[in-house]
């Protein structure tokens, strides 16, 4: 039995943006190529529904590309590499705890857990409709698989963490924040709150101008806080994205946030 981490291209997206290009297409040939409607009606209709399905088909065919690069089963396999990458940064003291923000289907959650076997991680996430295919259920499913029981799996929210400050030893995540609206340095923040004196962050994320501000500045700030050995790593460089992959992917920007608090 394998663990099941889906995929970070849902299905459902995929089917969605097939089904209108469809519709697009029907609409197309219903106004375009009959004499349902005539004249000036008929030519923008035409052109319309033919525009939509063009942009339809691109879009479909986009996602499908995703969906292969990410897959667990595929021969890419990037969300593999790149959950493996991040985990390797997070060594725990026997009995400390650690903290996934985010962790969709625990994939990152059971791979910290796995790497520091004397250690506990929990794994937050609030499983929104967005990404329905993952759920608490399923994080703990994949456990079960893979034979890890330091951990477990609560809702939450990135926002605003139900956990005292300084609970935890390690805090990491994996393409969160981006998905969140707002101010996303405070939601950075919000996470390093609970981490404990000394512990390390481990946040990979497309930290780009447009997503995130000046994200220099905030590595600046973290150091006049007193956070030690903050550093920006870009991982779309060829470590696990390469810059092709990362401009058509459109996750150009990606990189780890990572230092010691």
């Amino acid at each position: 039995m394998k663990p099941d981490y889906k995929n970070w291209m849902p299905k459902g997206m995929i089917r969605t943006a097939a089904g209108l290009t469809g519709l697009f297409f029907m609409l197309f040939v219903l106004f375009g190529l009959t004499g349902m409607v005539s004249g000036t009606w008929k030519t923008v209709l035409s052109v319309v529904f033919l525009v939509l399905t063009v942009i339809g088909l691109g879009i479909t065919v986009w996602m499908i590309l995703l969906y292969r690069a990410f897959s667990y089963d595929g021969k890419r396999q990037m969300s593999k590499q790149i959950i493996e990458g991040v985990a390797e940064y997070v060594h725990l003291p026997d009995g400390g705890k650690g903290l996934d923000v985010g962790c969709g289907s625990g994939a990152l959650t059971i791979a910290c857990a796995k790497r520091n076997p004397a250690a506990t991680f929990v794994g937050v996430d609030r499983w929104g409709k967005e990404y329905a295919s993952f759920n608490k259920p399923m994080c703990e499913r994949n456990a079960r698989v893979e034979g890890v029981k330091n951990v477990s799996f609560l809702r939450g929210d990135a926002v605003h963490l139900d956990f005292p400050d300084e609970s935890f030893d390690a805090v990491v995540s994996n393409y969160v924040y981006h998905n969140i609206p707002g101010h996303r340095q405070e939601y950075l923040l919000e996470t390093l709150r609970v981490l404990k004196k000394g512990g390390v962050f481990v946040l990979h994320d497309i930290f780009s101008k447009s997503k995130y501000g000046d994200m220099e500045a905030f590595v600046r700030k973290l150091k006049d806080m007193g956070y030690e050995d903050v550093r920006l790593i870009d991982t779309a460089d060829g470590t696990w994205i390469t810059k092709r992959e990362a401009i058509w992917m459109e996750l150009y920007g990606s990189a780890l946030l990572v230092g010691r608090k």
